[in-house]
C-alpha cells in the first residue's frame, strides 16, 4: 500500500491537470444545447478509464445520454465493487455571479481550503470525485496491487434525474453484478472530522396550481371583489406547516423512522456549531422543528419547502392585474419509512381539502426519490471508516446527508448490494450555485482513502 501512496503523491499534479481537462467541457445534461459537449465528456471518461487500465470500456447508449462502464476483473473469487459516478453538470446560471468563468478551471486559497481550491462547474459535483476513482484505481493498477474486482459505470443523466438509469441497470444487472457499491457524491462532515454519509433523505417533488379567474383581471376594476390566486397560494403554503416547524400534512408523520436516543447522541457528536453555521450562510437566527437540532433537522427529519412561486406580472415596470393563476414548486425531503407515492398523495390530499372554493387547484408530480440508510455494524462502512480514518490519522464518525440520491435504493433492490457514500467534498462547496469549488486537500485524501478502502473491504 506505501507503494501505492507513493505513486498518488508523485503523480498527484498530473492528476489535477487532468481534471481541468474535464472541467473545461460543458457537459450540462439540462440544456440541449450542450449535447455535443455531455458526449464529448463521456468519450474522455472512457479514454481516462481505458489509460488507468480498465477492460471492456464502453460507451452505452441509452434513450438519452450514455453510460461509461469499464472494468477489471483479477479473480472470480475475490469480491466485485462497483463504481458509481456521474460526469453531467447543473447549468452554471446566474454566470454574473461567478468570479471567473465556470467552465475555466483556476485554483485558489479560500479560508477553508488554505491548500487551494479548484474552482469550476462540476469540480466538486462529481467530476472531481468520481475522477478520484480512476486515479486510485491507476495508482492500485501501476502498483499491482488491486485486492479485488472493480466495475465502473459513470451517467451523464443524474442532474435531470437519472432518467436512462434505471433501465440500463436492470436489463444489464448480470454485467453489473457485485457486492457492494462504492458512490463519492456527497461530503464529510469537516476537513477536520472526517465522516462516512450513512443515510440519505428521500424526496417528493410536486408542483401546485391555484386558478381563479378565467383571465387576468384589471385591478382597480376588479380588485377587492375576486379571489387573488397569489394571495390564496400563498396563505395555503404558508398553512403547510405551523409555529413549531411541524408539517400540518395528515398522515405526514404516519411512518417516520423513530431514531433512538442512543443514535442521536451520536450523531450530536459532531459538535454542531450553530453561530457558524448561521454565519456561513449569512442568517442571524435559525428555525425548524422544535425539539431537534439543526443536524438532527437536516438528516433525520422530513422537511417541506417551496423551492419557487410564480404568477401575473413579473416583468419591468408595473402591469396592474389580479392574475388568473398562480403557481408554486414544492419539495419534501423523506426519511425512512416514508415513500415518495405515500407523500405525494397525502400532500394532494390536504392541498385539494385547504383550498377555498373559489378556486380551482391542480397538484402535478414531478420526480421522487426512496431515502437510504447504510448500517454502521456492516462491513462496508467499517471498511470506509477504517480506510479513511488511517487517510486523516483522525477518528472518523457516521453522518447522515440531508440530501437524495434516489439511485441508491434502485441500485439495492435491482443489484441486492449496499452502496457506501463516501464522499469527500464539504457542504460549503457551493454545488449547484456560482463559484463551485473543492479543496485540494478533499481530492487528495479521496484519492489516498480509496485504495485503503478496497484492501479492507477485500480483507
Amino acid at each position: 500500500m506505501q507503494e501505492t501512496l507513493n505513486y498518488i503523491n508523485e503523480n498527484k499534479l498530473r492528476f489535477v491537470d487532468e481534471l481541468f481537462e474535464l472541467l473545461r467541457i460543458a457537459s450540462i445534461s439540462a440544456d440541449p444545447a450542450y449535447k455535443n459537449e455531455v458526449l464529448l465528456c463521456a468519450d474522455k471518461v472512457a479514454e481516462h478509464l481505458k489509460n488507468a487500465g480498465a477492460d471492456n470500456v464502453e460507451v452505452c447508449q441509452t434513450k438519452g445520454y450514455p453510460i461509461v462502464f469499464g472494468e477489471k476483473l483479477i479473480d472470480k473469487n475475490l469480491p466485485t465493487v462497483l463504481v458509481y459516478g456521474h460526469y453531467d453538470v447543473q447549468p452554471p446560471d446566474p454566470l454574473e455571479l461567478w468570479r471567473k468563468p465556470p467552465f475555466e478551471p483556476y485554483i485558489e486559497k479560500t479560508e477553508l481550503h488554505p491548500d487551494g481550491a479548484i474552482f469550476a462547474r462540476g469540480s466538486a459535483d462529481d467530476k472531481g470525485q468520481f475522477f478520484m476513482q480512476i486515479k486510485a484505481f491507476e495508482a492500485m493498477m501501476k502498483t499491482n496491487s488491486l485486492p479485488c474486482n472493480i466495475k465502473f459505470i459513470f451517467e451523464g443523466e443524474e442532474e435531470v434525474g437519472s432518467v436512462s438509469l434505471g433501465d440500463f441497470v436492470n436489463e444489464f444487472k448480470e454485467k453489473l453484478s457485485c457486492d457492494c457499491i462504492l458512490i463519492s457524491d456527497t461530503h464529510i462532515y469537516s476537513n477536520e472530522q472526517p465522516t462516512v454519509t450513512t443515510g440519505l433523505r428521500g424526496l417528493s417533488y410536486v408542483e401546485v396550481e391555484v386558478e381563479g379567474p378565467n383571465r387576468d383581471l384589471h385591478s382597480g376594476l376588479y380588485g377587492g371583489a375576486v379571489p387573488n390566486p397569489i394571495h390564496i397560494l400563498s396563505r395555503m403554503i404558508a398553512k403547510l406547516i405551523d409555529e413549531d416547524g411541524q408539517i400540518t400534512i395528515d398522515g405526514f408523520y404516519d411512518n417516520v423512522e423513530d431514531v433512538s436516543d442512543a443514535d442521536r447522541a451520536d450523531m450530536n457528536k459532531l459538535k454542531d456549531n450553530p453561530e457558524e453555521f448561521k454565519k456561513s450562510i449569512g442568517l442571524n437566527g435559525v428555525e425548524g422543528e422544535a425539539g431537534y437540532t439543526t443536524l438532527e433537522r437536516t438528516s433525520i427529519r422530513p422537511t417541506l419547502d417551496c423551492n419557487g412561486i410564480w404568477g401575473g406580472y413579473t416583468g419591468e415596470g408595473a402591469k396592474t392585474v389580479i392574475p388568473s393563476k398562480a403557481s408554486a414548486k414544492i419539495s419534501m425531503r423523506l426519511v425512512p419509512y416514508q415513500t415518495p407515492e405515500e407523500i405525494t398523495e397525502k400532500f394532494t390530499r390536504y392541498f385539494e381539502k385547504i383550498a377555498p372554493d373559489n378556486v380551482r387547484v391542480k397538484v402535478t408530480p414531478h420526480h421522487g426519490g426512496m431515502p437510504y440508510v447504510l448500517p454502521t455494524d456492516t462491513k462496508e462502512y467499517l471498511a470506509a471508516k477504517s480506510a479513511m480514518e488511517t487517510a486523516f490519522g483522525k477518528e472518523v464518525l457516521p453522518y447522515r446527508g440531508g440530501g437524495s440520491i434516489p439511485i441508491t435504493s434502485m441500485f439495492e433492490q435491482v443489484l441486492g448490494a449496499k452502496s457506501v457514500l463516501m464522499g469527500f467534498g464539504l457542504d460549503s462547496d457551493a454545488i449547484h450555485s456560482p463559484n463551485e469549488h473543492y479543496g485540494l486537500f478533499n481530492f487528495y485524501k479521496g484519492i489516498e482513502s480509496i485504495p485503503l478502502f478496497f484492501e479492507n473491504y477485500s480483507k
